[in-house]
């Protein structure tokens, strides 16, 4: 009786692992549907279309990029969150995914255990930028200006929680200012409003912020990473501005719902690592002051729970907490 008990037991496990790699081998067998937390037009946005290009040529599928903006990111995420776990609806994250689980008093879904991270595909410094008729000409003619009039100086973000919020409440932090929050519905709304003139500064993701740089445009003071990019190499670092060891990386990358099936998420990773070492892809995050990353599902996660510590650190100095 136990030998036909044990026996039937085995059967059926082996059954469960055919069926999950069958079903692997087979997805997708429809459209899949990336879900970006922003607006159209920032960072986010354009490396998820980027990047989703290319997976549906890898798949034979049709890849539909869905914009669900709002808190910070917290909409979109919650969204996909509450999908089904079947592989078909994923989320292409910002550093925001880390920020907000120590920003927001309430969270609308847990981050560590209603999303299983897949890949972080891309990452690359910010940008402190102004507009090009400003008076600032440096990091420290900025920070200057700020401590001269502590609260009047104000920048723009691509909401609360976003990871360019959150980059230049590092950057004020680090040294030692009182600068105002100006939130707004996406990155691409807030450059609008810096070239403008109604915000004084930003600390933008690369991509976005490179790309209106120019006469008459934005005027870029400083990139975020620990050495000069190799994109620009002609703007000095923070660290070198004035702030030694002063660095803030932003990054994009792909989560699922929890539930999904281990096979369908590697599957995932592994057709987006491929669409990584594409040269077209690597040359035109080049271009955007990005770099491939291809991280495994393990080093995603272990990444994470770095950086909610660091925000948590961030958070609490700033005095950020919101509902």
């Amino acid at each position: 009786m136990r030998i036909d008990l044990t026996r039937r037991l085995l059967i059926a496990a082996f059954a469960l692992a055919a069926s999950t790699t069958a079903s692997a081998q087979a997805w997708p067998a429809k459209p899949v549907k990336i879900v970006v937390p922003f607006a159209p037009g920032g960072t986010t946005d354009v490396v998820a279309r980027m990047v989703g290009q290319k997976l549906s040529e890898v798949w034979g599928q049709t890849v539909v990029i869905e914009n669900r903006a709002g808190a910070g990111g917290n909409l979109g995420a919650d969204a996909v969150a509450k999908s089904p776990a079947d592989g078909y609806t994923l989320l292409m994250a910002s550093g925001s995914i880390t920020i907000n689980p120590n920003l927001y008093a309430k969270m609308p879904f847990d981050t560590l255990r209603d999303l299983v991270p897949i890949t972080n595909v891309a990452s690359g410094p910010m940008m402190v930028v102004v507009q090009d008729s400003s008076p600032y000409k440096s990091v420290k003619d900025l920070i200057a200006a700020a401590k001269a009039q502590p609260g009047k100086l104000n920048f723009g973000s691509a909401g609360v929680g976003s990871q360019v919020h959150l980059a230049a409440e590092n950057f004020a932090d680090s040294a030692g200012i009182e600068v105002q929050h100006v939130p707004y519905k996406g990155e691409a709304v807030a450059y609008n409003d810096l070239l403008g003139g109604q915000v004084q500064f930003m600390v933008g993701n690369m991509a976005a912020a490179s790309a209106l740089t120019g006469p008459g445009r934005l005027r870029a003071l400083a990139v975020t990473s620990r050495t000069r990019s190799a994109q620009f190499p002609e703007i000095p670092t923070v660290a070198e501005s004035g702030l030694p060891g002063f660095e803030n990386t932003g990054w994009f990358g792909f989560f699922a719902p929890a539930g999904t099936p281990p096979a369908v998420i590697e599957k995932i990773h592994q057709d987006t690592v491929k669409a990584l070492a594409d040269s077209q892809i690597k040359g035109r995050l080049f271009v955007a002051g990005m770099s491939p990353v291809a991280s495994s599902p393990a080093e995603l996660g272990q990444q994470m729970d770095a950086e909610l510590k660091r925000w948590a650190t961030v958070v609490k100095n700033r005095n950020l907490k919101t509902n």
